[in-house]
Order: C-alpha cells, then structure tokens, then sequence
C-alpha cells in the first residue's frame, strides 16, 4: 500500500512510525518529514506549505491515501484538490477546517449548534476590542482568530496584558480577535476519527501547552501529554453527546462534511465539558501518545474515514498508560536556537523518540508503563540520556492525573 504523508514535525514522525510497525512492506512518501522519520519512510523534498508541489506529487504517485497532518494545508484546500483528482484523503476541505482556522467561525457555528462553550464577541478593530475588555469584570481570554502555530491564544493575569495581547494581533492588516470568557476547571483533549457522517471518540488525552513547570509562561505549541484519561463514564458520553455529534452533524448539515480527525479541546468545569477550540487535526503532542497505545493498523482505519465506513472498523487499544515529553531547543519558546543533530539512546520495548526539528521543539520522548508514574518515569529516564545543554523541558508532565488529582 502506498501512503503520502504531508508534515515534517513529531507528529508526522508518530504517524510514519505507527504505519511502518503495522506493515512493513507499505510505500510511505514523506512530504518532507524530517530526519528522524527518514528511516521508515521515502523523504520526498516537498514542504507542506507548497499544495501545488503537494498536489503534483499526488498526481504523479497515485497513492492509495493521503494523510494530512498539519493545519495550514488543510486551511488552504489541500483536501479539496486531491478529491477532486480521486484519491482517498484522511483529513477535512478546506470549508469543514474553517472550524480550526477561523475561532471566530468556529464560534459562531458552536453557537447556531448549541455547543457548549465560553461566552465570546469577535472584534475586527482594536478601538473596540479595548472598550469591551475594560468593561469585562476580570481579564477575558484573547484570541486571535487565524492559525498561529498553536500560540495565538493570551490567557491574561490583568488587564494590561490583555489589551497588550490586542495590540499585537491588530498589528497585523486584516487581524480579527476573538474575546472570550475565561473558564475555569481542567483541560483535556478529545479526538475523534470522522467519516463524514459518523464518529468514534478515541481515549481522551491531556496536554501541557505551558512552556513552565506549574503552568507558568507563554503558550506554546505543547511541551509534553499523556493518555488515557479516565474520565468518568458520563462525562465521555456527554462529550459525545452533547460535543462531538452536534459538530459531525452541524458540519454535513451546512454542507461541509467531515473527514478526518476532529479535536475539540476542552475545559472541564463545575457545568460539565466545554470547548475551548476545535482542531482540524491530530494533536501535537498528543499523537505521541496516543498512537503508542493503538493496538489496531492505523491506514485500515484512516482509509474508512475517507471512505466513509469507519463503522466497518474495529478498534483496539493496548493496557497501560503512554506519557511524552518534549525537549525544546534553548531559548524556546521567545527565541529558539538551532541545534545540531542530538545523539540519542538507542530504542527500546515501549518507548520511543519522535523527531520535530532543529529548532524550537525537536523532539518528544514517550514511553509506555502499566501505570502513569511508570510511564512518566520512563520517558524522563530517556530524556536524561540525551545530552543538550541549555536544552528546556517541563519537569512536571504526568505528575499526576488531572482527571482524579
């Protein structure tokens, strides 16, 4: 079987390396992937932003599917024009990831949907964006309405860095902002696979978008996530319920189905589940550890949802728990270095290294244990064996299980 994989980050590495376990003799072109996922696949010198390279190289090698990984392809119709060639794609149009790449959309369609989430306005000037933050009791949530890599969202402590966080989205031409009210409870991290019609919840996961130990600092694209969470068998069905059907629905009824992994994030408060963004696509880092514990082939499964037949598909996970920890390069996330290539431990049962870069986050370590200290312990044993001075990670991933404290 022949698979295109677009992205060149530790999540593409998580999806190559799942796929080549699962069959060893697949042909998987790598658009570009990276140097760490270059040995279980052909790198193909394609970057992810070029859709009309992408497009070609489709055209050209006919795959029997093509997986999607990050959010800017997606945003800018990559979907779109390989169906319209006939080839298979895991991952939505461009219409149904509006839900991702606009908040602003996004919000409006969970309002028309009656999907619980955080009260909101959207703002296209500053002038009037800052009158309505003044007159909010405490610091909102300020969002910026575009993709920003994981990082446009400003969680102020007073009222200066909101308005600061204002200042910098409508620096940018164009800008739109998103200000929301700010919930409090605990987040978790809800995949579920799409076929257009249907969906299937896989086990719920938690991630630390803090660069600092505590939840301290900016926001960054992830430092580090560990799965299952066990959520009380009521909450995941009102997750269900009350989140994931109503967007699967909402989305086919407003003439944008949906195919491919849809990822509402959530904070869990004292009313029950809310959505504090949809992603368009598997997580980082939460692909890390989620593919570890996925005991069934991924392509049969990714296939369905582009076919639309996921309910043919059984789908069996591995006991334990699977926790990772990114290793950011120094400096990150203001001002990251790059850095050579690292040495690294050699492999061993249950763990694993997946590459993102040479700048920025270059890398998660994940290992699997029966429980979650084993596995948190693992992962920061295979940390502690690569040498990056200067090198950042959070000391405190996984110390405990958000879902029982």
């Amino acid at each position: 079987m022949k698979i295109l994989l677009v992205g060149g980050g530790a999540r593409e590495h998580a999806l190559a390396w799942k796929l080549r376990r699962d069959d060893p003799a697949a042909e998987l072109l790598l658009a570009p992937g990276n140097a760490g996922s270059a040995p279980v696949g052909r790198a193909v010198p394609v970057p992810a932003t070029d859709v009309a390279a992408l497009v070609q190289l489709a055209t050209e090698e006919r795959p029997a599917l093509t997986i999607i990984g990050p959010e800017g392809p997606l945003a800018a119709g990559l979907a779109d024009w390989l169906r319209d060639r006939g080839l298979a794609v895991f991952g939505p149009s461009r219409a149904a990831a509006e839900i991702e790449w606009s908040k602003g959309w996004a919000k409006a369609f969970m309002r028309r949907h009656g999907i619980p989430t955080a009260a909101f306005e959207v703002f296209d000037g500053l002038s009037e964006a800052e009158r309505y933050v003044l007159g909010q009791a405490q610091p909102p949530v300020i969002k910026d309405d575009a993709l920003a890599g994981g990082k446009g969202v400003t969680v102020p402590d007073t009222m200066d860095d909101a308005l600061a966080a204002l200042r910098s989205i409508f620096a940018r031409p164009g800008a739109r902002v998103v200000v929301e009210e700010r919930l409090l409870g605990w987040e978790v991290s809800a995949h579920a696979l799409v076929d257009g019609q249907s969906a299937r919840l896989l086990p719920f996961s938690c991630d630390y978008k803090r660069v600092g130990d505590g939840d301290q600092g900016e926001n960054t694209g992830g430092m580090g996530a560990y799965a299952p969470v066990q959520l009380p068998a009521g909450l995941r069905r009102r997750v269900e319920e009350e989140i994931v059907r109503p967007a699967v629905a909402g989305l086919a009824a407003e003439g944008r189905p949906y195919r491919g992994l849809l990822y509402p994030g959530l904070m869990i408060t004292a009313a029950g589940p809310r959505v504090v963004e949809f992603n368009a696509r598997f997580g980082d880092p939460e692909t890390q550890v989620l593919l570890p514990l996925l005991a069934s082939p991924l392509a049969p499964v990714l296939l369905a949802c582009a076919s639309g037949s996921l309910g043919d598909v059984d789908l069996r996970w591995h006991e334990g728990v699977c926790c990772g920890v990114v290793l950011a390069s120094p400096g990150y996330p203001q001002a990251p270095l790059t850095v050579p290539a690292l040495a690294l431990p050699p492999a061993e049962e249950g763990a694993a290294i997946f590459s993102a870069g040479t700048t920025g986050r270059l890398l998660t370590a994940v290992a699997r244990g029966d429980t979650l200290p084993q596995a948190r312990r693992r992962a920061y044993e295979i940390l502690e064996r690569i040498s990056l001075p200067g090198g950042r990670y959070r000391t405190d991933i996984a110390a405990y299980d958000r879902a029982t404290g």
